[in-house]
C-alpha cells in the first residue's frame, strides 16, 4: 500500500472530514488477483443466501442513516435533506428491492421451442457470474450510484473491485464499511482508491472481466479505448443534456415545482437532471414568471446537522470550484450571444463570488448556438425556450448527441406518452423528471454512444453483470440418431426438404407429399 493518502474536505467549509489512503496499481493487481480466487466459492452459494447478505446491508443503512447522511453532507455540500431523500433512502430501497427479485430475475427460464420439428430440444437460459466486475464511480452521487452497481454484482455472484471518486473519498469509505460490517467473505468485495485515469489503467492490468463506469463522455471515451486493446467489455454511464417539454395543457404549478427541483437538485450536479426546457407558447410566459419567482425564493447554503437551520436549506455549494468556473464560462458564453438571465437566487452573504457557490439561474432569449443547450451543464442553470408546437419542441429535445434522459409535461396522458415516445432518451418521464434513477426497477442509461453504453438498474442492470449461457437437451427417448445426421443419401436430402413443404407448403397437396417424405425418413432416427 502506497504512503500517500487523499485528504476528503467540505466543499462548503473546507474543512478536512477524513483522509484516505492511496492504492498504488500493484494494490489493485492484487485485489483483482485475491477476488478472482475466491468469488467461485461466493458464487457457488444460492441467490437466496447472496442476497440474505445484502438485505442485512440494507438495515446497516437505515440503522445508520442519519451518520451517512451527516457525512455525505459534508463531503459534497449538498443540503442534509437531499443527502437523506437522494442518497441514503434510494439505497436502502435498492438493497431491499433487489434482495427481493433477484432470486426470480436470475432463475433460469425455459426456452420455447421455435418448431414442432425440433421440439424433443429443449433449452434453458440461465446467467453465470462475469466473474471479477470493477465499479469506478463519480462524485455527485458519491453513496446512491456505486452502491446499486456493487449490490448487483454481488448478487449476481461476482467479486467486486469499487473506486469511488477521489473529492467524495470519506462517503466512498463509509460505503465500504457498510458492505464488509454484514458477511461478506474477505476479498469477495475489495476497495481501492487512485485518481480514476490510473484505476481505469490498473483494473485493466488486472485484468478484470468488465468494468462498469459512471462519469463523463471525455472520461468514458478514454477508457473505452483502452478497454478495446484487451477486449475488456465495459459499461459506460455518461453526461446528459436533459430536456423538458412543457404542453399547452401542462399544470404549470407543478411542471414549474418539476423544473425547480429536477434543475437545482445537487446544485444542478445531476446527469439526468433538467437543463434545457421547451414551452408551448401559450403558457410560456406564465411559466418563466413562476420558475423565477420560485428560482428567487432558495435558500442556499450549508449548515451542521446539528443546527436546525441545515433542515430549512434547499441548494448547498458546487462540490469543485472547478466546475463551477466551467459553468460560468457557459453562462458567459451564453449571455455573449444574447440570453438573459430571467431569474436567480442568493448566495450567502460571505460566498467567494468565484468560489463554489452558484445562483441558481433560469435563462431566457436562449437557442441552439449557445454552448448551455449544446453541452452537459453541471450546475444549478436552467435555459428556457419558447416553442411555437411540441412538434417542434420534439426536434429541439432530439438536437443533441446526449440522449440520457428527457420529461413531457401534460395534462393529457396519452398525448403525453405519444411525444415521449418520439424522445431519443434512455428513460423520459411524464409529469416528473430525474425520478427515474431513484426507482429501482427503472434500467438507467443513455440511447447514444455519448450518453452511454449499456444499462444499470432493474432486470437490464443484471444483464450487465451477468452472462447468458443456454443448456439444449436433447428429449427424445430411444433416438440412436437425429433426421439431418450422417450418413447422407438421397432420401435425407428429400427429408429435409418434406420438412419445408410440411410446414410452408401452401398447397395440401404440397404439405401431404412433405409428410410422406419425412415419415419415410423418421425411423432411421432409431436404428443403428
Amino acid at each position: 500500500m502506497s504512503t500517500a493518502t487523499t485528504v476528503s474536505r467540505n466543499p462548503a467549509t473546507g474543512e478536512i472530514i477524513g483522509v484516505s489512503s492511496v492504492s498504488s496499481k500493484e494494490d489493485v493487481v492484487r485485489a483483482i488477483d485475491r477476488a478472482r480466487l475466491v468469488q467461485p466459492e461466493w458464487a457457488e452459494r444460492s441467490v437466496r443466501q447472496r442476497a440474505a447478505v445484502i438485505a442485512r446491508v440494507q438495515r446497516f443503512i437505515t440503522t445508520h442513516a442519519d451518520e451517512l447522511a451527516e457525512l455525505i453532507s459534508k463531503n459534497t455540500g449538498k443540503t442534509i435533506t437531499e443527502a437523506m431523500s437522494t442518497e441514503v433512502v434510494p439505497s436502502a430501497m435498492a438493497a431491499d428491492y433487489y434482495a427481493r427479485v433477484a432470486p426470480t430475475l436470475l432463475k433460469e427460464r425455459a426456452l420455447k421451442a421455435s418448431s414442432p420439428f425440433l421440439a424433443h430440444k429443449t433449452s434453458r437460459i440461465r446467467r453465470l457470474p462475469i466473474g471479477v466486475v470493477g465499479v469506478i464511480s463519480p462524485r455527485n452521487y458519491p453513496f446512491a450510484i456505486p452502491f446499486s452497481e456493487v449490490v448487483l454484482g454481488l448478487l449476481a455472484g461476482n467479486a467486486v473491485v469499487l473506486k469511488t471518486a477521489t473529492q467524495t473519498q470519506a462517503v466512498g469509505r463509509a460505503l465500504e464499511r457498510a458492505l464488509r460490517a454484514e458477511g461478506l467473505p474477505p476479498g469477495v468485495f475489495s476497495y481501492v482508491n487512485l485518481p480514476g485515469p490510473q484505476a481505469g489503467e490498473a483494473m485493466l492490468a488486472g485484468r478484470v472481466d468488465k468494468i462498469l463506469f459512471t462519469g463523463s463522455s471525455h472520461a468514458g471515451r478514454q477508457l473505452l479505448a483502452r478497454a478495446a486493446e484487451t477486449l475488456t467489455p465495459v459499461a459506460l454511464r455518461l453526461g446528459g443534456n436533459d430536456p423538458m417539454l412543457v404542453c399547452a395543457d401542462a399544470d404549470v404549478d407543478r411542471a414549474v415545482a418539476g423544473a425547480l427541483w429536477a434543475g437545482m437538485l445537487n446544485c444542478g450536479q445531476s446527469a439526468g437532471g433538467v437543463e434545457r426546457i421547451y414551452v408551448h407558447r401559450n403558457v410560456y410566459q406564465l411559466f418563466i414568471n413562476l420558475l423565477a419567482e420560485q428560482v428567487q425564493q432558495l435558500r442556499v447554503g450549508w449548515a451542521e446537522a446539528s443546527d436546525p437551520s441545515a433542515f430549512e436549506l434547499d441548494m448547498g455549494p458546487m462540490l469543485d470550484p472547478s466546475q463551477a468556473a466551467t459553468v460560468r464560462g457557459q453562462i458567459r458564453d451564453a449571455l455573449d450571444r444574447g440570453a438573459v438571465i430571467y431569474g436567480e437566487s442568493e448566495p450567502p452573504e460571505d460566498a467567494d463570488p468565484q468560489g463554489a457557490y452558484l445562483p441558481a439561474t433560469v435563462l431566457v432569449n436562449v437557442d441552439h448556438s449557445m454552448r448551455i443547450m449544446k453541452e452537459e451543464t453541471f450546475g444549478p442553470v436552467v435555459a428556457v425556450m419558447r416553442v411555437e408546437s411540441m412538434d417542434r419542441a420534439v426536434e429541439l429535445a432530439n438536437d443533441s448527441a446526449l440522449g440520457l434522459t428527457g420529461s413531457v409535461w401534460s395534462r393529457d396522458r396519452r398525448h403525453a406518452e405519444q411525444l415521449a415516445h418520439r424522445i431519443r432518451a434512455g428513460v423520459v418521464m411524464i409529469n416528473d423528471h430525474l425520478m427515474g434513477h431513484g426507482l429501482a426497477e427503472v434500467p438507467w442509461g443513455g440511447v447514444s454512444g455519448e450518453s452511454g453504453l449499456g444499462r444499470t438498474h432493474g432486470e437490464l442492470g443484471f444483464d450487465e453483470v451477468t452472462v447468458p449461457q443456454c443448456i439444449v437437451r436433447d428429449t427424445l427417448p430411444l433416438a440412436r440418431r437425429d433426421l439431418w445426421w450422417h450418413p447422407y443419401g438421397a432420401e435425407v436430402y428429400e427429408g429435409m426438404h418434406g420438412i419445408l413443404d410440411l410446414l410452408y407448403g401452401r398447397q395440401p397437396g404440397r404439405r401431404l407429399s412433405g409428410l410422406g417424405r419425412v415419415a419415410r425418413l423418421l425411423p432411421r432416427t432409431f436404428v443403428e
